[in-house]
């Protein structure tokens, strides 16, 4: 079957999260819950979902703050890059002391690098390490679609300035590893609408 997505912006930086189906039963996955974790998970009943994995692209508070909630309701398991795996366990790593009592997240379930898959049904998701926004920031291909997380943006890219940010990793994973994608791929970022690979080759002026 062709895979079903949904987006929802959550939380107070309105950042992207994902609901995946995978097959026709309604196994499925979410990507990066960063907040609200309850009406995360009151659209996924809605479309019937049963939730597999809860994938996160890196670690900072605004794609973790809806792991706890979930993985609780739903026994879902937590995948992560093994680079940002501690982010998970604290605020001061993932950013979030600013929020009172800050975010946190159960650890993660499986760690991983560039190049492993993620099954769910049949469906299998390439995992591409893209580190540049943090150590282990990743994009998730499938299809004919790439969830890029705080990677690549329409016309934009992913902040650098954050600790363990870095202006020459991102561009080299952005041109390296994104951009040999077909150009017709649907971009799905972890802020702001979709775009494609062949429009962000055109008018993305950090890739000029």
């Amino acid at each position: 079957m062709r895979i079903e997505i949904e987006r929802l912006v959550v939380g107070i930086v309105t950042a992207n999260c994902y609901l995946v189906r995978c097959s026709p039963d309604g196994e499925a996955v979410v990507i990066d819950p960063g907040a609200e974790g309850k009406k995360i998970l009151a659209a996924a009943d809605e479309k019937g979902l049963k939730l597999r994995y809860i994938i996160n692209t890196h670690g900072h508070g605004d794609h973790i703050g809806g792991n706890r909630y979930i993985k609780e309701q739903t026994g879902a398991e937590i995948l992560i890059h093994s680079a940002d795996a501690h982010m998970l366990l604290s605020a001061r790593d993932n950013l979030s002391t600013w929020i009172p009592g800050g975010i946190t997240s159960p650890p993660a379930d499986r760690l991983l690098a560039d190049g492993d898959t993620i099954t769910c049904a049949d469906t299998t998701f390439t995992v591409f390490s893209t580190p540049g926004h943090t150590p282990g920031s990743i994009s998730l291909s499938v299809a004919d679609v790439v969830f890029t997380g705080d990677t690549l943006f329409k016309r934009s890219i992913g902040r650098t300035d954050f600790p363990g940010g870095s202006l020459t990793d991102i561009l080299a994973s952005i041109r390296g590893k994104l951009l040999t994608l077909p150009a017709q791929t649907v971009v799905y970022p972890g802020h702001g609408p979709a775009t494609t690979i062949g429009q962000e080759k055109q008018s993305n002026p950090f890739l000029e």
